[in-house]
């Protein structure tokens, strides 16, 4: 099954959206996780919802890598194409 990179970014948009209570429009491909309000144990949550989502394992190393929204879908969506 093919997943589109749109589909992707909606849901880490979407996981985004509900961890951080930030309206969706705020959150933008280059905005990176701290300026959208992220503290370093909000990034662990999501990144653990971000697992469950997907259902995709994200490596330590990885997740401290993802800065930005579009860093997540990328990542996300490379991982789930596997």
């Amino acid at each position: 099954m093919a997943f589109a990179q749109e589909d992707t970014m909606q849901k880490v948009k979407m996981v985004i959206v509900e961890k951080l209570s930030v309206p969706e429009e705020n959150v933008k491909a280059e905005s990176t996780l701290k300026d959208l309000g992220a503290d370093s144990l909000d990034i662990v949550e999501m990144i653990m919802r971000f697992e469950e989502v997907f259902g995709v394992e994200v490596k330590d190393e990885d997740a401290e890598k993802i800065k930005t929204v579009q860093e997540a879908a990328d990542y996300l969506h490379g991982a789930r194409t596997k």
